[in-house]
């Protein structure tokens, strides 16, 4: 038999046997992200309520907080400290699932805010929250007025 050949199958049966389990992982996470982003959209419509929790009214910790219990991801139930979990993200490293904090500032006065990034495409990004205004909804994250205020990015899938 060709040693190149040997070797090959040798490599082959290496890399298989450390790609399979992280493909399994990988699947598992999809999962998980796919649940997240599921939950995340049922909300959609619910108004705004500051501290709700429910479907008469939600906040933005709480939806984030009530989308991660499904698939047993136990959050703080502010948006601040939410933002302490998790493995901190960039701009260039975002997937769906990943958690968006803002920190807004008007008149000397300052709130933290958190939504769901449910699309990464080349030209945008997309994220679910529970707006003041509009309640839960979809925006997206290149509009000005959120891009200036994003504080960080943490995934914790």
């Amino acid at each position: 038999m060709n040693s190149v050949y040997v070797r090959l199958v040798i490599f082959t049966f290496f890399t298989m046997s450390f790609l399979a389990p992280t493909l399994a992982q990988s699947k598992k996470k999809m999962k998980k992200i796919e649940k997240v982003i599921s939950m995340a959209h049922t909300y959609l419509g619910v108004p705004y309520r500051y501290g709700g929790m429910g479907k008469n009214g939600i906040d933005c910790s709480a939806l984030i907080y009530n989308c991660y219990r499904v698939i047993d991801v136990d959050l703080p139930r502010t948006a601040k400290e939410q933002s302490k979990i998790g493995s901190s993200k960039g701009w260039g490293n975002l997937r769906p699932g990943d958690i968006v904090y803002f920190k807004f500032k008007n008149k000397g006065e300052k709130w933290y805010h958190s939504g769901m990034i449910t699309y990464v495409g080349k030209d945008d990004i997309k994220f679910i929250h529970a707006s003041t205004s509009r309640g839960v909804t979809m925006s997206s994250l290149m509009s000005d007025y959120y891009k200036k205020n994003v504080k960080k990015f943490r995934r914790v899938i």
